[in-house]
């Protein structure tokens, strides 16, 4: 889970690229550097993002079996909201108790 601000988006074929700059992070599951790429599938049902916006982000590293393929993935069960500092407030006491 982070907040980060949308920099740039590109569609590569099934999927959409987004540069990310990462703002704060509140889960630590695994590394994040200050600029990232996050892909999400275009079938997703997720809400669009838009360059310039920021938002709080629960995605996902993904590594295929080959170990080749190494991205941050926000599924269909992932979670994008724009990012307001009361979203920011309950996630961070949400992790407190998880």
């Amino acid at each position: 889970v982070f907040h980060g601000r949308i920099l740039a988006q590109r569609v590569v074929g099934q999927e959409t690229r987004y540069e990310v700059e990462v703002k704060a992070r509140y889960r630590h599951r695994f590394p994040l550097v200050s600029r990232e790429y996050l892909w999400v599938p275009n079938t997703c049902g997720c809400p669009s993002l838009r360059e310039g916006g920021e938002y709080l982000l629960m995605a996902r590293r993904h590594v295929n079996h080959e170990h080749t393929l190494n991205r941050i993935l926000l599924q269909d069960h992932g979670y994008a909201r724009p990012w307001t500092p009361r979203e920011a407030r309950l996630v961070r006491e949400a992790g407190r108790h998880c």
